[in-house]
């Protein structure tokens, strides 16, 4: 081991602005949810040269901080959801928050770059919580790095997606918010992939999801039964804790 890169420090170029603003309910992974739009607001020591050529790309990874969850530690074995909950796999065949140094890592459209007043960039299907640190931006190179045919371990495509119902309060609530759809699409892409924790999947309860819209926070009051999940309600997020 070199003693001279034993120890080092990170510091965050900029932050995420996402419609997620609490763990709950964020994606597992990249892309799950198409319809979310996130934001990366780059310090203002980086300058537009900095992402000079990058809208040439149309993906790009990202890497980040789970910050949320720092204080949390590590284990070596994880719980993955895929698996239920019920196997436990090694921290590094995982892409779980709880790691040794909480880094994560996506790959994401890139929709536009803005360098009118600092930098923001654009990203669809975003997998952060709003506040995000962000530590470093890459281009995508699809002639390198897409392997279409590698092995994805026990993380397929076989999970069983929510069938999402309107309950008639959430309509109303639609109607008397007046919600855009593209929003509405956004609660059903957050809710049908199944954020509960594995371990509360046999528990009879009613769950809030808190999403961001345009300025306005909304707590979004869903259960689930089976394989259908049902959306109770939508209100907008006053602080107050519901369950």
């Amino acid at each position: 081991m070199n003693p001279n890169t034993e120890n080092f420090s990170i510091a965050p170029i900029g932050y995420v602005q996402s419609p997620y603003k609490q763990k709950f309910g964020v994606p597992r992974q990249p892309g799950l949810a198409s319809q979310t739009m996130s934001c990366i607001e780059l310090l203002p020591e980086f300058s537009a040269d900095c992402v000079r050529g990058l809208s040439e790309f149309d993906y790009i990874w990202v890497h980040f901080v789970f910050h949320k969850v720092l204080t949390e530690g590590w284990q070596p074995l994880v719980r993955p959801p895929k698996l239920g909950g019920k196997k436990k796999v090694g921290v590094f065949a995982t892409r779980s928050p709880h790691r040794p140094n909480h880094l994560g890592l996506s790959l994401l459209p890139l929709v536009h770059i803005d360098t009118q007043q600092g930098v923001k960039i654009w990203v669809r299907g975003g997998d952060f919580i709003d506040g995000t640190p962000i530590i470093d931006i890459k281009p995508y190179l699809a002639f390198i790095e897409s392997q279409a045919h590698a092995r994805s371990g026990f993380a397929r495509l076989d999970t069983p997606i929510l069938t999402v119902v309107w309950h008639e309060q959430a309509q109303q609530a639609i109607h008397t918010l007046r919600l855009p759809e593209d929003f509405v699409v956004l609660i059903k892409e957050s809710i049908r992939h199944d954020p509960r924790p594995a371990h509360q999947h046999d528990e009879p309860r009613r769950f809030v999801m808190q999403l961001a819209w345009q300025g306005s926070d909304y707590d979004v009051v869903f259960s689930v039964n089976i394989q259908a999940a049902c959306v109770e309600n939508v209100l907008i997020h006053t602080g107050l804790k519901l369950l």
